[in-house]
């Protein structure tokens, strides 16, 4: 089976400096999975490479067996939405209005909204759980629900696969845990997910898979019980021997400070 997304031999660098370096692997349909690394190992840029937004330096990233490089740039976002961790809105637009800007690849230049648009639309209010959001102002809803609104944009594209940048960051653990819901929630729907995600607490149990990143290595991936492991974890993150993480069962990770 082809995979839906795939990286071979992929570097990219900024200017001199080198990001990611020869960095492969593959996600099936239907996967749920978790991008984890220390800080500065380019996850962000490994996103934003699998959208389309960065062309890589060399190598080859392909989704459903093409090329990202020969799609256009409207059919590659029928096909993959990324979900920034970062997104400024400057005007007082209501919660609809954003998602409603997730349909703009199936838009001709001066087309309105059709039926089938405003079905999308409807869909993705109903999967994020905002629909009773829609006419609040973006601008002024908590941290949690402006990442379901987020998460509401990306699914309006319709994508085979959603791509989230840190989902839960700066929120606290109630909305932690009810965005894990939804990442869950998705899941069982159909949608094939990658997201960053910093909090190593909050794989398992909703993640299928997870993708290591660390500094002059490989890319690894495997099942959480597989990644999420003390000696795998304790290289990567560079953890002193008495932080390190500790796994308390075959399902579960947990951060522990040993005395």
């Amino acid at each position: 089976m082809t995979p839906l997304l795939q990286f071979v031999d992929v570097s990219f660098s900024y200017q001199q400096h080198l990001v990611l370096n020869d960095v492969s692997f593959s996600i099936e349909a239907g996967e749920c999975g978790a991008l984890i690394g220390p800080n500065g190992v380019g996850k962000t840029t490994l996103l934003r490479l699998a959208a389309g937004v960065l062309a890589c330096s060399r190598g080859t990233v392909s989704l459903a067996g093409r090329g990202l490089h020969a799609l256009g740039r409207g059919e590659a976002a029928r096909l993959v939405a990324l979900v920034p961790q970062r997104f400024e809105v400057p005007f007082d637009f209501t919660v609809e209005q954003i998602v409603e800007q997730g349909r703009t690849p199936y838009l001709g230049l001066f087309a309105g909204f059709k039926h089938r648009d405003r079905q999308a639309v409807e869909r993705a209010l109903g999967l994020a759980d905002v629909t009773s959001l829609r006419n609040r102002i973006f601008n002024e809803l908590s941290g949690g629900e402006r990442q379901r609104v987020k998460i509401a944009l990306g699914l309006a594209q319709e994508p085979r696969l959603l791509l989230l940048d840190e989902p839960t960051q700066n929120l606290d653990l109630g909305r932690q845990l009810e965005l894990l819901d939804s990442i869950h929630a998705l899941h069982k729907e159909g949608v094939t997910i990658l997201a960053a995600m910093h909090d190593l607490q909050l794989i398992p149990g909703t993640f299928s898979s997870v993708l290591l990143l660390e500094p002059d290595q490989e890319a690894r991936k495997g099942r959480p019980a597989d990644i999420l492991r003390p000696d795998i974890l304790e290289r990567a993150f560079d953890c002193p021997l008495r932080r390190h993480p500790k796994l308390v069962s075959e399902n579960q990770v947990t951060l522990e400070k040993t005395p």
